[in-house]
């Protein structure tokens, strides 16, 4: 099992959760989210002081099977990206290993539990 966490702009939530859907990805975790990275934050004057803003950004939460994980990277990848050169701004997938998953309804555990 993996654990896919992606960063993507706001807009493009709908859209990957559609495309998403289409490989049978039919669950995931939304957290609104703000940061930065190569995108730089935007400065913005808030009653009379400066501070530096963040950009708003979605993070998805996505356990998966084995089986799943290019068919979800790639969903979200083609969606997420503008063009076929992309922009800086974007987002980001990670994997990242997944050890146990534990169903609380009814106690399943390990990949029947994804």
């Amino acid at each position: 099992m993996k654990l896919v966490v992606a960063v993507i702009q706001p807009t493009k939530l709908n859209a990957v959760r559609e495309s998403l859907e289409k490989v049978e990805v039919q669950r995931m975790t939304v957290c609104d989210s703000q940061g930065f990275a190569r995108q730089p934050g935007r400065t913005e004057i808030f009653r009379g002081r400066e501070s530096s803003g963040l950009v708003r950004k979605i993070v998805l939460e996505i356990v998966v099977n084995d089986d799943f994980l290019e068919r979800t990277v790639e969903a979200i990848a083609d969606v997420a990206r503008s063009g076929p050169e992309g922009t800086i701004g974007e987002g980001s997938i990670f994997i990242l290993p997944a050890e146990e998953a534990i169903r609380i309804d009814d106690a399943s555990r390990g990949p029947g539990a994804v």
